[in-house]
């Protein structure tokens, strides 16, 4: 599993804390041979291999967020290429694989105690047209067949 960017907490408290807030798109990437999203129980999206992006949205995330994951995620060398046997070598792209995009607004949660806190995650109003924007993004940059998503705010069922 991937995950873009990597942001490390610190491993002890004597540290300061951060004085800038952290604002940029989320993924989490996850290669796949096969993924599939189920809504009530019926089977709405499904790729074969490929990518499963997992993607959350911080409230500052702009147009310029999207093309830049966009690029990343696309050209992720994460699968071996056959002719030079080389590992780690192809992003889906050359393969003709699948992606799979999933909004996940959890992915900008945070601890309060034990206590669930969402406040800087993009509010779903906002959200969900900048999430279409987002898959359009991957479809213009890429094969628009090879680009699944799903139903923005549904409770979903995930199978990788």
């Amino acid at each position: 599993m991937y995950v873009v960017p990597f942001l490390v907490p610190p491993l002890t408290t004597s540290r300061p804390k951060q004085t800038q807030p952290i604002r940029a798109m989320r993924v989490v990437v996850q290669r796949v041979t096969s993924a599939s999203v189920e809504v009530q129980g019926r089977k709405v999206l499904e790729i074969g291999p490929g990518l499963l992006v997992l993607v959350g949205f911080h409230d500052s995330d702009s147009d310029s967020d999207a093309v830049y994951i966009c690029r990343k995620v696309l050209n992720m060398r994460l699968f071996p290429n056959e002719t030079s046997s080389k590992g780690w070598d192809q992003n889906v792209m050359p393969r003709n694989y699948e992606v799979l995009l999933v909004s996940q607004f959890t992915l900008y949660g945070f601890l309060k105690g034990n206590k669930s806190d969402f406040h800087v995650a993009m509010l779903s109003e906002k959200a969900k047209p900048f999430y279409a924007y987002v898959v359009d993004m991957f479809k213009i940059s890429y094969n628009p067949d090879a680009i699944k998503a799903d139903c923005f705010g549904l409770s979903i069922t995930l199978e990788i």
